[in-house]
């Protein structure tokens, strides 16, 4: 599959490209090249159409993981989040549409709920959104943007709601010590998106954890639909 990855030189990006890489023929657009010189890389901001347009020609997907700025103190900072939470989500989904691609997948996050989360239980994705800061309302926004863009542009989206990506090597560390919360492993999340890409059926939520016991997150969803599960273990 030819796939373009907004904000692929990101933290995300970087850990699960290698896993995507066999796979797909990957096209990376983002301010900063990516780790992987490899890589199809097209440098531009999110906010430019113009760019993310052309950037999407000859592409059969798209997913978007570029990430707002965490620095919600400065109006500066305030500005930049919507602008690459909410308002590039729906101009990337706009430029894909014009470019022919009917399919997206959304990066979102487990911080669109509020407070400490190894202390409650998610049942389904259907949990309404409860988060108090900018940060969860942009990422919640940019769900919903999605969920517009199922609507107006007749595409399909998948929404991975993540919880704390990290390396296959740290996940194991943090498995031996006995620490697990609901961190994901680089490989599972990457078998995610790669179940995300292919599964296409309007607009879908789906939360994505490291928790292979179901002890915080119901991934049931995931697995009846995506046929996916955590495969990470100590």
């Amino acid at each position: 599959m030819n796939l373009l990855i907004i904000g692929g030189a990101g933290g995300v990006a970087s850990r699960v490209i290698p896993f995507l890489k066999p796979q797909h023929n990957i096209r990376v657009f983002d301010l900063r090249p990516p780790a992987d010189a490899t890589l199809d890389y097209r440098i531009g901001a999110v906010t430019d159409y113009d760019a993310m347009r052309d950037a999407l020609t000859g592409m059969d997907a798209l997913i978007y993981m570029a990430m707002g700025t965490l620095n919600w103190t400065e109006v500066e900072g305030i500005q930049t989040g919507f602008d690459v939470n909410t308002k590039a989500v729906y101009l990337a989904l706009r430029a894909a549409r014009e470019a022919g691609i009917q399919h997206a997948v959304y990066t979102s996050s487990m911080s669109i709920y509020d407070g400490e989360l190894t202390t409650r239980y998610f049942y389904d994705e259907a949990i309404p959104f409860d988060g108090r800061n900018l940060y969860a309302l942009t990422k919640y926004m940019g769900e919903m943007v999605c969920y517009n863009a199922v609507v107006q542009f007749g595409m399909s989206a998948n929404v991975l709601r993540m919880c704390f990506p990290i390396t296959d090597e740290a996940w194991l560390e943090i498995a031996r010590a006995g620490k697990l919360t609901f961190h994901t492993a680089a490989s599972d999340l990457a078998r995610a998106f790669d179940a995300a890409l292919r599964y296409r059926n309007g607009y879908q939520a789906y939360m994505i954890s490291g928790d292979y016991e179901g002890k915080i997150i119901n991934m049931a969803k995931a697995k009846r639909e995506l046929g996916w599960e955590p495969l990470a273990r100590p």
